[in-house]
């Protein structure tokens, strides 16, 4: 087999570049190693910044997001009694999110590349990359018993923090950095009505809470929990009795219960790895970098990644321009750091670290000053709703 661009990975950010490219004239072919229903079956993100949402219309895959999706103008930061509203829309010149669940923004990308005929090829086993340095890169596998090997111009990367791309990078050629939090955050998700129409955020004494949510019938909610717990330990009567608990008292009078249908739990890291690029190998999205999920960046901060690569890509093709394929990391990275910053921020004032009396205090204070200062608000609100794409040059 032979294509331009081979992408490993069916998850949401190499099926966005796939299209993108396809849309260009630019072939591709996308081989992951799991089935297609397993992909679906990842309960993930459900909160997309202007600049994704605006990459799904490009490539053709926005149309029922634009129909069920939820435009979200703001959303609210509880603490101390206190709610507090950042109005998203108000404070960063018109610019909003949109929450559409990543399930949904998959099968909408599987949807479009099946009805313009790319190819995917699922439970593709024994997934290897070759020669990442050279001008033919090459991915080997297995499908059906047979050995496969596809050769191609480039590789992306997309399949994530556990995946083959980053693993086939020499370790001398690359560094990581990361920090692991002592905590996780039980979720789940049950067919009730959301207990408001914008996200809720709340830091209390017993620690963090998040209400969001999937569609006007579908909620998601969390509660800061220790790592040693087991979901076995969770009852649902138990979860909706602690997160009443660590909501303000109207959220929590509105809250209607019901049985789970999804719950789990999910450590809570941050991760880079640098550079990006090695050779002709591209890495995209969780391959690259994890944020904790507090400032709802894991999705978003892949789809700049494929944005950033499709115009590379797209330059390489149509101008001849190789000279910015070098730029691809450091465009990428500047961005990813921002967006470390703020998840980082966003947990370490939202979350219980132990018992220590004084750090609370510091929290709330921090939670005070920037939700009474203009320029505080702006500050929240313009990382919230994602910071610009740069261009490639």
């Amino acid at each position: 087999m032979k294509t331009q661009v081979a992408i490993i990975g069916a998850g949401p950010s190499g099926l966005l570049l796939g299209q993108l490219l396809h849309h260009q004239g630019i072939d591709t072919v996308i081989v992951e190693a799991k089935s297609a229903d397993y992909v679906l079956g990842r309960i993930r993100a459900g909160v997309l910044e202007q600049g994704m949402v605006n990459l799904l219309r490009e490539a053709k895959a926005g149309a029922r997001m634009d129909r069920e999706g939820h435009v979200h103008e703001g959303f609210s930061l509880a603490f101390a009694g206190r709610r507090e509203r950042i109005d998203l829309k108000q404070l960063t010149g018109g610019k909003t999110v949109m929450v559409y669940g990543q399930t949904e923004v998959t099968r909408d990308l599987m949807q479009q590349r099946a009805e313009c005929g790319a190819t995917t090829i699922y439970e593709a086993a024994d997934v290897a990359l070759h020669d990442i340095y050279s001008d033919k890169p090459r991915v080997s596998f297995v499908k059906d018993g047979e050995k496969v090997e596809l050769e191609c111009d480039y590789i992306a990367g997309c399949d994530g923090f556990h995946g083959v791309s980053r693993k086939s990078v020499p370790a001398d050629a690359i560094r990581t950095f990361e920090r692991v939090y002592p905590f996780g955050w039980l979720g789940i998700l049950s067919h009730t009505p959301p207990v408001d129409h914008e996200l809720i955020y709340a830091n209390h004494e017993r620690g963090f809470a998040l209400c969001s949510m999937r569609s006007d019938t579908l909620s998601r909610y969390y509660v800061q929990c220790s790592l040693d717990d087991r979901v076995e330990d969770w009852s649902d009567d138990r979860f909706w009795e602690e997160l009443k608990r660590r909501l303000p008292e109207d959220a929590a009078a509105r809250l209607v219960t019901g049985p789970s249908i999804e719950k789990s739990i999910a450590p809570l890291r941050s991760f880079v790895a640098e550079p990006m690029k090695f050779g002709n190998l591209f890495l995209v999205g969780d391959a690259a970098h994890i944020v904790p999920p507090t400032g709802a960046k894991g999705l978003n901060l892949a789809a700049s990644d494929v944005a950033t690569l499709y115009q590379v890509m797209r330059r390489r093709y149509q101008d001849g321009r190789r000279d910015l394929l070098e730029k691809y990391s450091d465009i990428c990275l500047r961005r990813i750091w921002k967006a470390e910053r703020f998840s980082w921020w966003m947990t370490s004032l939202l979350h219980k670290f132990g018992d220590d009396a004084f750090a609370q205090r510091i929290q709330l204070a921090e939670l005070d000053y920037y939700t009474g200062s203009p320029a505080g608000r702006t500050t929240i609100a313009e990382n919230y709703v994602g910071l610009p794409y740069e261009p490639v040059e």
